[in-house]
C-alpha cells in the first residue's frame, strides 16, 4: 500500500495540509421492525397499564365497613312536608333533645338534598337517633 493510499483511506486530504476530506452526509436513520416495537410499542403498553390500574383505583367502590355486623341502618319516621314548614322547623319538632343544626345536616345527607329545598307534599326521612 502506498502512502498515498494510506492517507485516503482514513480521510486525510493527499495535499498534506491535514484537512480531512469531504464525507457524504449520512443516510436518513431507518428503523428496524424490532426498532419500532422498542420505541413505539413498549411506552404503549406501559400507558395502557398505567391507565388501567388508575381506573381501577378509581372505580373501586369505598370500604364503609370491617365487617357486616358492623353496618347499622339509621332508625327513622317518614315525615310529609306540609305548606309553610321549612327543615328548621322539622328538626326541632322531632329532635327538641338535639341541636337543630346537626338534625337538619342529617336530613339533608339522609334525603340527598340540594341547598336544603323542600317542597309542601314531599316526603322526608328524619334520623330518630
Amino acid at each position: 500500500m502506498s502512502a498515498t493510499s494510506a492517507f485516503r483511506s482514513h480521510g486525510f486530504d493527499v495535499h498534506g495540509n491535514g484537512a480531512r476530506a469531504q464525507q457524504a452526509p449520512l443516510p436518513p436513520l431507518r428503523l428496524t421492525r424490532r426498532g419500532k416495537i422498542v420505541l413505539i410499542g413498549i411506552p404503549l403498553v406501559l400507558l395502557a397499564a398505567l391507565l388501567l390500574s388508575l381506573a381501577g383505583f378509581f372505580n373501586s367502590p369505598a370500604k364503609a365497613s370491617d365487617s357486616a355486623a358492623d353496618l347499622t341502618v339509621t332508625p327513622t319516621v317518614t315525615v310529609t312536608v306540609q305548606p309553610g314548614e321549612s327543615l328548621w322547623g322539622i328538626a326541632s319538632d322531632l329532635a327538641p333533645e338535639r341541636d337543630a343544626r346537626d338534625v337538619v345536616a342529617d336530613i339533608v345527607q339522609l334525603n340527598n338534598l340540594s341547598a336544603g329545598k323542600i317542597l309542601p307534599g314531599q316526603q322526608l326521612y328524619i334520623p330518630t337517633r
